[in-house]
């Protein structure tokens, strides 16, 4: 039985640490970063990981940094055999890495060494790629460019969102990690180090980016509205209103309007123009209501022949 710190903060590191506790192992402290103000009235209130961790009596440590001398040894003193880290929030420092027996395992949502960085399952939904998955890798001081230690993939489906592979890919990684942690000194793992050639730098997404477009092609335009649904949700304008893209896919189809012009809108969706092809919009949104299918929308508006800009 090993003795396990976890470091952890959203959504996504939760299953992971239902996981471990659930192992032979023991996760004798929890980190997660410090509770935020949310909502219009600014109230503190605990990540997903803490939450849990009180719901479980586990001992939890919140820090603003790693980097004091005296959070450093705090860490240090609690001599733990491995540090689990999943998507922490907060930078390693050496000393922490350094400090348990085996060191700092984390569980990346890529298959490294593609897509490094704080937002792979978005970048691979938006790149295209047929393929994603879950790294146990050793870290170390770089930027997700430790040895890996085990690799789990999965397919990228046409219609899955960013939201979709998010928990698909949390389940794998949490079933991976207690793979590890139980051969963690048996020899049984081989590190492999990663080939920087091959690497990707999936930066953190910017709500800009949810800006569409409407010269790119469709099947980009598409990916846009996977990639960033649940957040920060592809959009663009109608009438001088922010119009939110929850779905759409991308269609066979050839137009002669101008890109952005609306071709068609029935119950099956609203096609507009693109740079290439058709897009056709399934799940729309508008300022103060909710997510609907287009067929609703359509029951109360009127949009043919108007243009998204």
């Amino acid at each position: 039985m090993l003795k396990i710190i976890f470091a952890g903060t959203p959504e996504f590191s939760v299953g992971a640490l239902k996981s471990l506790l659930s192992s032979k192992h023991e996760v004798i402290a929890v980190y997660t970063q410090p509770d935020r103000p949310v909502g219009r009235g600014r109230k503190l209130r605990p990540g997903p990981v803490k939450q849990y961790a009180l719901d479980h009596n586990l001992p939890i440590y919140q820090p603003q940094s790693l980097k004091p001398v005296e959070a450093q040894q705090e860490l240090i003193d609690l001599q733990a055999d491995v540090m689990v880290v999943v998507a922490y929030g907060l930078m390693l420092p050496k000393e922490v890495l350094e400090a348990p027996r085996y060191g700092c395992l984390n569980i990346h949502a890529s298959l490294l060494p593609r897509w490094r960085g704080a937002a792979p399952i978005q970048r691979a939904v938006l790149a295209g790629d047929s393929q994603s998955g879950v790294t146990i890798m050793q870290m170390n001081e770089g930027l997700d460019t430790g040895d890996m230690l085990y690799k789990v993939q999965c397919d990228i489906r046409q219609t899955d969102n960013a939201g979709v592979l998010h928990d698909r890919l949390a389940v794998l990684g949490a079933e991976a990690i207690v793979i590890v942690v139980d051969q963690l000194g048996t020899g049984n793992l081989k590190p492999e180090p990663q080939n920087d050639e091959n690497s990707c730098y999936a930066r953190k997404l910017d709500k800009a980016e949810a800006r569409l477009d409407w010269t790119q092609s469709a099947e980009q335009l598409a990916r846009q509205v996977r990639a960033f649904n649940p957040w920060p949700v592809a959009q663009s304008s109608w009438q001088e209103k922010v119009m939110r893209i929850w779905e759409a896919e991308a269609i066979a189809d050839v137009s002669k309007l101008e890109p952005g012009c609306v071709i068609d809108a029935n119950k099956n969706g609203i096609d507009i123009a693109t740079g290439e092809g058709v897009l056709r919009l399934q799940a729309i949104q508008l300022p103060g209501g909710k997510p609907m299918p287009v067929a609703a929308f359509l029951n109360a508006h009127v949009i043919d022949g108007d243009k998204l800009v």
